[in-house]
């Protein structure tokens, strides 16, 4: 069967130690055994690293933020297109979503196919609405309550019982071991992320991680459970390993069947001492070790953009256990002009 031709754009190319899923969703769609891919990167910043990885990208272009709203991303967007002609978007961060799935009607109208939550999806799975989400799917999930000031971080304080964690709406999670550290971390992830600032109940346990994809439909496309054993001070996976678990596996596909998710998702769970399981956070895009299942004979993203163009896509019923990702680092070693040309053109 021959290749199809395909543009894709993708976002999060911020490859660091906070790394987006960009840099391996596109070594995903390189690796593809149905589409021959011309890349199209789309960054917010001029130092992220996937803009210069020219053996990954053919073109890269700068998006305006979020907050700059939705006129302003289409209106790069239409740009963007009347120079690519992108078949395929695939957006990858927590804070962009959002924007683009209120767009995604004015995207298809240029060309631009995407498969993405829809927004009550995007919406109830929120850490902010985890307990009512939890109730309303029938999930063990922790306690937690919503903080817009430092008078709330007092008054639901007396509520939990230290340590508990104190999170962002979008990214950023820490322990919060009393009162003073908690305050400290409500100002900092309220001055990166907004309000509100989640109080988490702390469950102690070892953190187990699912990529998945749904059709939208009630369907699970395909699945791998992963354990972290490398973890950064920002909570990240450095190093992890693919599972044989049934249970996390059978907890995802009723989630997804249940919510009719639609477009992938990680389900970040806790499995306590005595075996209970915990969901604590649904991620509504592919994260960012998803090369991981594409190892292990999974390659989500190119099932993804199948689902986005309507072609049939067969679900994965097997991956390979005991695959195993680390990270390192890398210099990149870019020429001063390539960034200047960039970081003044908005694109290379």
């Amino acid at each position: 069967m021959d290749k199809i031709n395909l543009t894709i754009g993708v976002t999060g190319l911020n490859n660091t130690d906070n790394p987006g899923p960009g840099v391996p969703v596109i070594r995903a769609l390189r690796e593809s055994h149905a589409f021959n891919t011309r890349i199209i990167g789309l960054a917010y910043e001029n130092l992220e690293p996937g803009i210069y990885m020219k053996d990954l990208v053919d073109k890269v272009y700068m998006l305006p933020y979020p907050t700059d709203g939705t006129e302003a991303l289409l209106q790069r967007i239409s740009y963007i297109q009347s120079k690519e002609s992108m078949d395929v978007l695939i957006p990858n961060f927590d804070a962009e979503l959002f924007t683009f799935m209120k767009t995604e009607a004015r995207l298809k109208e240029m060309g631009i196919h995407t498969f993405m939550p829809t927004l009550l999806q995007y919406e109830e799975r929120h850490k902010s609405q985890l307990p009512a989400y939890g109730k309303k799917y029938g999930m063990r999930v922790p306690k937690s309550v919503e903080l817009f000031s430092l008078e709330d971080v007092s008054q639901k304080s007396e509520k939990y019982d230290f340590p508990y964690m104190i999170k962002g709406k979008f990214y950023d999670a820490y322990i919060a071991g009393n009162i003073d550290q908690a305050k400290s971390y409500f100002h900092k992830v309220s001055a990166k992320w907004g309000l509100p600032v989640i109080m988490q109940e702390y469950i102690t346990g070892t953190e187990v991680n699912v990529i998945a994809l749904g059709d939208g439909k009630g369907n699970m496309i395909g699945a791998v459970p992963m354990k972290k054993q490398y973890i950064t001070d920002k909570g990240k996976a450095w190093g992890g390993i693919t599972l044989d678990d049934p249970v996390l596996l059978e907890t995802t596909r009723q989630i997804i069947e249940k919510t009719k998710w639609r477009g992938g998702m990680e389900v970040e769970m806790i499995r306590t001492d005595d075996n209970e399981l915990y969901v604590i956070e649904i991620n509504p895009r592919i994260p960012a070790w998803a090369y991981l299942a594409v190892a292990a004979g999974q390659n989500l993203p190119e099932a993804l953009v199948k689902l986005a163009l309507g072609l049939p896509v067969k679900p994965f019923t097997e991956y390979s256990k005991g695959k195993i990702f680390i990270r390192y680092s890398w210099d990149l070693i870019i020429d001063f002009n390539d960034f200047q040309k960039f970081s003044t053109l908005g694109e290379s």
